[in-house]
């Protein structure tokens, strides 16, 4: 009888886990400095124009879109932090900074909806007026359009290179379009009916509320993965089916899963025949990670722990067979 702990490391198979993987953080930055770039010339834009226009709604929009550039810039230096190899220090890696950096990102889009609304209830109470112009319009309309591209073009790269950071971002350009939709209607309103001069700050309340749910949205997934969060039973399912497959393997228990970043570890324990040998169990285990890692859920390592049948040990409560 035999007990075998097998880790396969990620340094011994560098082809099969995310860790030893090319590092993605050029993609990262290449993808960000275009967001930020099309930021930069949004909010300037929004600025002037809901300055000139006479819209409050506007101008709350381009500070919306100003908030993006601190978003912008943690995605950028961050990700040369969390595509640090593992160290002795942190065997797991680093992706945890992608994480904190998305929950960050969450954080401050809610600042930014709560100073905004604030400022717009205020402008109600004062009974400060508002007569937007067209230039106010026509930016706030070119603004949906931008933001919904790079919403697209971000979120496609952020799935590409399995990203919850860029992804987070990508939420925040889509946040930025939605926030942009009630600013023109509220400008149009104001423009095709004078006489409702409250319109404009009504908008600007709606995009604050557009605001805070968008950063809640993005903020709460990373702070379950901070708490060390696993995978959906959808993928626990599909990672147990896929490990039962394997040859020999009579059934699994003890398996469990977390996410360090977007990576997801696995860790489960595998029964095995109790006649088999040494190194087949061995070569077992390394079958059973290889098939998890190549599963397409981002699985960069399993902790696999062989245990050999018997009734005896089935009796006495060893192991169990009740995964199969």
């Amino acid at each position: 009888m035999y007990q075998l702990h097998v880790r396969l490391h990620y340094f011994i198979f560098h082809d099969m886990t995310r860790i030893a993987k090319k590092d993605d953080s050029c993609e990262v930055r290449r993808v960000t400095w275009v967001g930020l770039g099309w930021n930069a010339a949004l909010s300037v834009g929004k600025f002037f124009a809901g300055f000139l226009g006479g819209s409050q709604a506007l101008v709350a929009d381009a500070i919306h879109s100003a908030s993006d550039f601190i978003t912008d810039i943690a995605i950028i230096v961050g990700s040369k932090f969390w595509n640090l190899p593992p160290d002795d220090q942190h065997p797991y890696g680093h992706r945890r900074f992608e994480t904190l950096i998305s929950v960050g990102i969450g954080l401050a889009v809610c600042a930014v909806g709560i100073g905004l609304g604030y400022n717009a209830v205020r402008a109600l109470i004062n009974g400060e007026q508002s007569h937007p112009e067209w230039i106010a319009a026509i930016m706030a309309a070119v603004s949906i359009v931008v933001k919904e591209i790079l919403f697209r073009y971000t979120r496609a790269k952020g799935r590409a290179i399995r990203s919850e950071a860029v992804e987070a971002n990508a939420w925040h350009h889509r946040s930025d379009a939605y926030s942009s939709i009630p600013v023109l209607v509220a400008v149009l309103f104001g423009i095709l009916f004078p006489t409702l001069w409250f319109a404009d700050s009504v908008g600007a309340i709606i995009v604050s509320v557009f605001i805070l749910h968008s950063g809640f949205e993005i903020a709460w997934p990373g702070i379950h993965r901070v708490a060390d969060e696993g995978a959906s039973e959808e993928v626990s399912r599909k990672l147990k089916d896929i490990a039962l497959a394997c040859p020999n393997v009579i059934s699994i228990h003890g398996f469990r899963t977390r996410y360090v970043g977007s990576d997801l570890h696995v860790d489960l324990h595998v029964v095995v025949p109790a006649d088999m040998s040494l190194l087949a169990a061995h070569d077992l285990a390394e079958e059973v990670e290889k098939r998890l890692i190549d599963a397409g859920e981002n699985v960069v390592d399993a902790l696999v722990h062989i245990d050999p049948y018997s009734e005896e040990r089935v009796k006495r409560g060893e192991i169990k067979t009740l995964e199969r």
